[in-house]
């Protein structure tokens, strides 16, 4: 659910940053079907904002220093794809805040971790409902009979800390609509 977010991601960095000409989107590659997804539609979320995107690609984690190194001085703003490539968000966190670069990821470790924001599904409500679909299955429910079901609650969180270790104030509509607001 969290790679079909790009168009909500565009958005939010543009509320944050309506000044903003560029945003970078941070890409692992070698996870193609997940790239594409994102890729389409950031791009197509940030074209009719009037923004320019840049992609940053890196597929280990050996790769992702080089690739955010100099980001801050192209692109405004930061989307984070959400990748196990990428699973050590306090490095990438620590990279965007020295490149002054206000960074979102899927993930709300990102934003605990000192990035600025996160917004994605929430893993809390995605183990209740794994938790029901086991409790089903051990009543003698079939797994294939289950219904599908997709995240309905998303977590969005913001890093005060962050927004003043890069200098940003953040617009009081986007703190009102934080669940979790880090000071």
């Amino acid at each position: 659910m969290n790679l079909e977010l790009g168009s909500k991601w565009v958005g939010l960095l543009h509320e944050l940053l309506p000044a903003a000409k560029r945003i970078a989107i941070f890409v692992n590659i070698e996870n193609a079907d997940a790239a594409r997804l994102l890729i389409t539609d950031t791009q197509e979320a940030a074209l009719s904002m009037g923004l320019q995107t840049e992609f940053v690609f890196a597929s280990n984690e050996g790769e992702i220093e080089p690739a955010l190194s100099g980001l801050g001085a192209r692109s405004q703003g930061l989307i984070i794809q959400p990748d196990v490539a990428f699973r050590n968000s306090e490095e990438v966190a620590g990279l965007a805040v020295r490149e002054k670069l206000p960074a979102l990821a899927a993930q709300q470790d990102f934003a605990k971790g000192g990035g600025l924001m996160s917004y994605g599904s929430s893993f809390v409500e995605a183990h209740r409902l794994a938790g029901t679909y086991v409790g089903r299955i051990l009543k003698g429910e079939k797994p294939r009979d289950l219904p599908v079901q997709r995240a309905i609650k998303f977590d969005f969180v913001i890093n005060l800390k962050t927004a003043k270790a890069i200098g940003l104030d953040i617009p009081p509509t986007l703190l009102a609509r934080a669940d979790v607001v880090i000071e």
